[in-house]
């Protein structure tokens, strides 16, 4: 059975600025170089225009940093090929998430949602994730959306700081 969770990052800034942020190259250069001081990653491939957004992220997690059991099935580093697509600019903006590894043993992904609140806006990301090893399938499932809610806690300090570096004019 996979497990899910939610997570919400507040920003003081509007729909239309996060957005803009999101739709320049720059910031996602920005926000994998602050990701970097955890484990090797890079921009594999960026695309924005009037129809959307779409990015390809590579992050590579040394063996030996993964924990015992992940360890007990994962032979070598892991290489996770993380995917997001997001909609057209409006007033809310939806989009998708999953990421792979090779010869991985589950899955996990999820949905993205970037709405207005009275303070700003919020981007939402529920994820789920499944493993298909048998005992050990619900303490990797856990571990890894543990894990993921301190990378986006991470990804959305790294936004903070983007957008207090580069003000929005939108």
């Amino acid at each position: 059975m996979a497990r899910r969770i939610d997570y919400s990052a507040r920003y003081q800034y509007t729909v239309p600025q996060i957005y803009a942020a999101m739709s320049n190259p720059d910031y996602w250069e920005a926000r994998v170089e602050e990701m970097r001081q955890y484990s090797p990653n890079h921009v594999e491939k960026f695309h924005a225009d009037s129809n959307g957004i779409e990015i390809e992220l590579q992050h590579i997690l040394p063996r030996t940093e993964l924990p015992d059991i992940a360890q007990a099935v994962i032979r070598k580093d892991m290489v996770i090929t993380r995917k997001e697509s997001y909609s057209a600019l409006g007033d809310e903006v939806t989009g998708t998430w999953n990421a792979s590894i090779p010869a991985g043993p589950g899955s996990l992904g999820g949905t993205v949602r970037l709405f207005s609140t009275d303070t700003g806006s919020t981007l939402r990301t529920s994820s789920e994730a499944k493993v298909y090893i048998p005992m050990v399938g619900p303490k990797l499932e856990q571990l890894m959306l543990v894990n993921l809610v301190d990378l986006f806690r991470a990804e959305a300090a790294a936004t903070v700081t983007w957008l207090e570096k580069n003000p929005p004019s939108a």
